[in-house]
């Protein structure tokens, strides 16, 4: 029954996670993170959007441990959180492109 128990669980986080995937805010900004670090102003000057949008975008793709955040003199400088990021969503680009 553990085992049953696990998997649900499991199955609910991954369900979770792919939610997090579901907004085109949340993918422009991984994607503009594939290309290096940026802070809140540089990805709010790539997407053309508004200061507060982007940061309540990237709150959420911290919580979802997509994103990391250092901070760096007095602006926090965000990141992809590892190599699967990146390959989720080339995965998803090869997907579509087929």
């Amino acid at each position: 029954m553990k085992k049953k128990e696990n998997m649900e669980t499991e199955l609910i986080e991954l369900a979770e996670l792919f939610k997090v995937f579901g907004d085109s805010t949340r993918i422009r900004i991984l994607y503009d993170l594939m290309q290096g670090e940026r802070n809140v102003t540089e990805i709010t000057e790539d997407l053309a959007m508004n200061q507060s949008a982007i940061s309540h975008q990237l709150k959420i793709l911290k919580m979802a441990k997509l994103v990391t955040a250092q901070r760096e003199g007095k602006s926090m400088v965000y990141s992809l959180a590892d190599e699967h990021v990146k390959t989720i969503i080339a995965m998803g680009k090869e997907h579509i492109e087929e």
